[in-house]
């Protein structure tokens, strides 16, 4: 269970992230670098700190997503990309994750020449096929977020994990104003889609930060966890 959590964050991140461009005013921002801060949140305690950071070299970017809870829990996300007319390529994602002394890793190569996407989740690995436009769960973030300074939300968006591609969609609930200790945000409030009843993914993004997500929450059964910005960079 813990591990699936701190899976989830990056996604939030992840991952993370999305909406119709509705009718909250903001201006268009070309995706730049920034360096964003969260307090992290476990049943509605505060156990920890988070971060996103994204990069450029050239055409060539890194997002990299870390959390870490007291001295329980760390996870560590890096996803490598090149990005061209609003769209992201995917070319490596990786994550390691520790809770107490136990730990796994998952990496995945995007072959869009050899139409093939390998993965290695721990000492098990895996193959399928390549699919146009496949993300991973920490850039898919970023190109939610273009898409909603262009055209809009797509109808869905494809996603590779460690076993295949999986199609996941979004649902706007809204506007709401969010605090953080670093401002103020009117933010657009948008749903995660999941199979189980009891489970929910819910991100808050601001336009007036280029779409930031500005607080998320994940709900699981009785488990829950929680992100709020503490501190951004642009």
């Amino acid at each position: 269970m813990a591990n699936y959590q701190l899976k989830s964050l990056g996604l939030a991140v992840s991952s993370a992230s999305v909406l119709l461009l509705c009718s909250l005013s903001s201006t268009s921002f070309a995706m730049s670098p920034f360096n964003a801060s969260y307090q992290f949140s476990y049943n509605g305690k505060n156990m920890g700190s988070a971060t996103r950071v994204l990069t450029q070299n050239g055409n060539n970017w890194t997002y990299n997503f870390s959390a870490k809870a007291a001295a329980m829990a760390s996870a560590t996300e890096t996803s490598r990309f090149t990005f061209s007319n609003g769209a992201i390529s995917s070319n490596s994602f990786s994550r390691t994750s520790k809770i107490l002394v136990h730990s796994n890793k998952l990496n995945i190569s995007f072959n869009p020449s050899t139409k093939i996407i390998s993965t290695q989740k721990d000492d098990k690995a895996r193959s399928f096929p390549w699919k146009a436009g496949v993300l991973d769960e920490l850039n898919a973030e970023l190109q939610v977020r273009e898409d909603l300074k262009a055209a809009g939300l797509k109808s869905a968006y494809f996603i590779a994990d460690a076993k295949s591609v999986d199609t996941r969609q979004f649902v706007k609930l809204g506007n709401e104003t969010i605090k953080t200790s670093y401002g103020t945000f009117e933010t657009v409030k948008v749903l995660l889609k999941h199979d189980k009843a009891d489970k929910n993914s819910i991100f808050w993004l601001a336009p007036k930060l280029d779409y930031l997500p500005v607080k998320m929450s994940h709900q699981d059964g009785k488990t829950s966890y929680g992100l709020l910005l503490t501190n951004y960079k642009n």
